[in-house]
């Protein structure tokens, strides 16, 4: 079935579920989908009954589509998210983005759990991320293009939109919330990063890692849908003097750290 064909099927059944024109796009990370309580919900749709949907298989992805509202603006959430390492496909991973936009979202908000490169970093603070390297991860673009979604080559000059970016920074301080600014290095996982990996990556200019967002931001641009994304950072991979780390702790760092990146996303949202 061609693209735009699964789209249709896909925002078709959404619609009969909540038929209004959705404002902003949001993805949650690992740990991270209570921000959905920040919505006044008018709609749960399990990913499963969604049509051409993958299924979220991580620890700490809920897997639902949260349709609502928060102030005027109409909001669809992703509470949980697909990645490459879970063995889909660009296009899979990237599937939920397109529908976002063709539900009318103008804006998309992103969020993730990401390790610490940079020394200046504690756990559980928040990186507005500027831009990211892709590193190891296949473009989602690759492949015939559709002219009607997008351009055959996007400029990625701004993946971050620092209009965006600089209301997320106004709606920090604001709140009181410390917040860092950075670059984001996309892998594929789903292996942590070695040290000497860790050291390379902030050599080469980043200062968190993590296995999402990235091909989801392609999309984006492709679609011409400006991007707001931040980074809980969980771990700190540079640091000798670690442990291991596991998914059990990326998740409680996530969890703990979650109402500060709740109350800037809300921010934002609310003076869209």
């Amino acid at each position: 079935m061609a693209l735009q064909d699964q789209l249709k099927s896909t925002t078709d059944i959404i619609r009969q579920y909540f038929a209004e024109p959705i404002d902003v796009g949001v993805v949650l990370g690992s740990g991270l989908s209570n921000f959905a309580g920040q919505i006044e919900i008018a709609c749960e749709i399990p990913y499963e009954d969604i049509p051409h949907f993958p299924v979220s298989t991580v620890k700490g992805h809920k897997g639902k589509l949260v349709i609502g509202t928060i102030g005027s603006k109409r909001v669809a959430c992703l509470a949980g998210r697909f990645h490459f390492y879970e063995g889909y496909t660009p296009e899979q991973v990237t599937y939920p983005i397109r529908v976002l936009r063709a539900l009318g979202s103008k804006v998309l908000l992103l969020s993730n759990a990401a390790g610490g490169m940079n020394p200046a970093f504690r756990v559980g603070d928040i990186m507005l991320i500027r831009d990211h390297i892709s590193m190891f991860q296949t473009n989602p673009l690759l492949g015939p293009n559709d002219d009607a979604l997008g351009p055959r080559f996007p400029d990625m000059s701004e993946p971050y939109a620092l209009q965006l970016l600089a209301l997320a920074k106004k709606g920090a301080d604001s709140l009181s919330i410390p917040v860092h600014e950075g670059v984001y290095v996309g892998v594929t996982g789903p292996t942590f990063e070695t040290r000497a990996e860790y050291k390379m990556l902030h050599l080469l200019g980043g200062d968190a890692v993590g296995m999402s967002t990235v091909q989801e931001n392609i999309v984006a641009q492709h679609m011409g849908m400006p991007v707001l994304a931040m980074s809980v950072i969980t771990d700190l991979g540079i640091r000798e003097d670690l442990n291991t780390i596991t998914h059990e702790e990326v998740l409680e760092a996530a969890n703990s750290a979650e109402p500060k990146m709740s109350a800037i996303f809300k921010y934002v949202v609310e003076q869209l």
